[in-house]
């Protein structure tokens, strides 16, 4: 999830525990990526994933919401779109 940040940044400064902090040194090592650019991607990833949690459950609030106002469109619901694409 490589990115290149060409937009203003805010210098920010965060706590983390040795464990952690090691680790964000061996990855970065390995990945040959700044330890910013790491938990810069860390963030994003975070963040996305947040926003497909709203969206899901937005979806999950509409279920059932609706009526067809036939009973059993749900369980036969190929019959029904045959219906109406015939």
């Amino acid at each position: 999830m490589a990115s290149c940040y060409h937009v203003e940044v805010i210098r920010t400064q965060i706590s983390m525990s040795e464990r952690q902090a090691e680790g964000l040194r061996r990855l970065s090592t390995i990945r040959h990526r700044s330890q910013a650019a790491l938990l810069r991607d860390a963030l994003d990833g975070l963040l996305a994933g947040e926003q497909r949690l709203a969206a899901i459950e937005s979806a999950r609030a509409v279920v059932g919401a609706f009526s067809s106002g036939t009973a059993g469109t749900a369980e036969a619901h190929d019959v029904a779109l045959d219906d109406a694409f015939s």
